[in-house]
């Protein structure tokens, strides 16, 4: 198989991984994770977004949390900013970078934002071009890309179209989202291959949910046509709110280790990575999802077990 020589990772844990936890996550928690999976070699890490604080309550701290962290040099500290006033605001919280968001499904759409596609395009169109006043890199996300909960299966056309639409308004990149989960390598390669028609190789990511354990196979499938940017999330955290059943994102320690296999560079290490997968699920009160994060935290307690029994 193909694979590119590097592969850059957005770390959207802090964000998409944390936004749906039931119980309040402090602050001081939050900038700990950040700064640690920045200290891991990290380049770009989803910190928070600037939405309703009534429809996500868990990131309303925000920018508390762009206060707090301590920015490492090279590193972008991005947010997800729906609408205009969510863009105004990480502007004045100096975020880094703002993501934008539209699905490739109308009933996910409405459900999710309570507006049709192409009623949530005319307002990120706003966004966009306030981004490119401001001189603010903006990254587009297009959910729902390989199923939606409501609709069953998406056509690639729709997403292709979608994600057209995005990238004409200025995104530098668009991330392609199995929200649920659902995907398999052969629908993952057919629909990167319909955006990549209406859109440059170079300018896609993939963000792939592990809710049926397809997502590393996914990532192969994409890799060899060219896909060098992943999302994934520490310990695999996160879920869709809106799809039951729905699992996390792919485990940044699983992606990263199964890059490290293919000799694929990421200037990401493992060790600090695991540290702060374990940091984050010690305050959750919970193991974390990643298979390779258990595997070794297994081995180690093996291998340190076997020396206590030594005479």
């Amino acid at each position: 198989m193909y694979a590119p020589s590097r592969v850059k990772l957005v770390e959207v844990g802090p964000r998409d991984g944390l936004q749906n936890e039931p119980e309040a996550v402090p602050t001081a928690v939050k900038i700990g994770l950040i700064n640690r999976l920045a200290a891991a070699g990290l380049r770009v890490i989803e910190v928070g977004s600037f939405v309703s604080e009534r429809w996500v309550p868990q990131m309303a701290d925000t920018p508390a949390v762009l206060a707090g962290i301590a920015r490492a040099p090279g590193t972008r500290y991005a947010v997800l900013t729906p609408n205009r006033r969510g863009f105004d605001e990480a502007l004045t919280a100096a975020a880094d970078e703002v993501a934008v968001f539209a699905a490739a499904s109308e009933t996910f759409s409405l459900r999710n934002i309570n507006c049709s596609i192409g009623a949530s395009l005319d307002r990120l169109g706003a966004v966009c071009a306030a981004a490119t006043a401001a001189v603010m890199p903006v990254r587009g996300y297009v959910s729902c890309a390989l199923g939606c909960p409501y609709e069953g299966d998406v056509p690639a056309a729709k997403v292709a179209e979608v994600a057209s639409n995005l990238h004409r308004m200025g995104c530098y990149e668009i991330s392609l989202g199995d929200t649920i989960g659902v995907g398999t390598p052969s629908q993952a390669r057919a629909m990167v291959e319909a955006v990549a028609a209406v859109v440059p190789i170079e300018r896609l990511a993939v963000h792939f949910h592990d809710t049926y354990g397809q997502a590393l196979a996914n990532l192969v499938a994409v890799l060899d046509l060219g896909v060098a940017v992943v999302d994934s999330a520490v310990a695999g955290l996160g879920g869709c709110p809106y799809a039951r059943g729905a699992t996390g994102n792919v485990a940044t320690e699983d992606v990263l280790y199964m890059l490290d296999g293919l000799g694929v560079e990421t200037g990401v290490a493992m060790a600090p990575l695991l540290e702060a997968g374990t940091y984050i699920c010690q305050a959750l009160g919970r193991e974390p999802a990643s298979r390779v994060a258990r595997a070794l935290a297994a081995r180690e307690s093996a291998c340190s077990s076997a020396g206590a029994r030594r005479p």
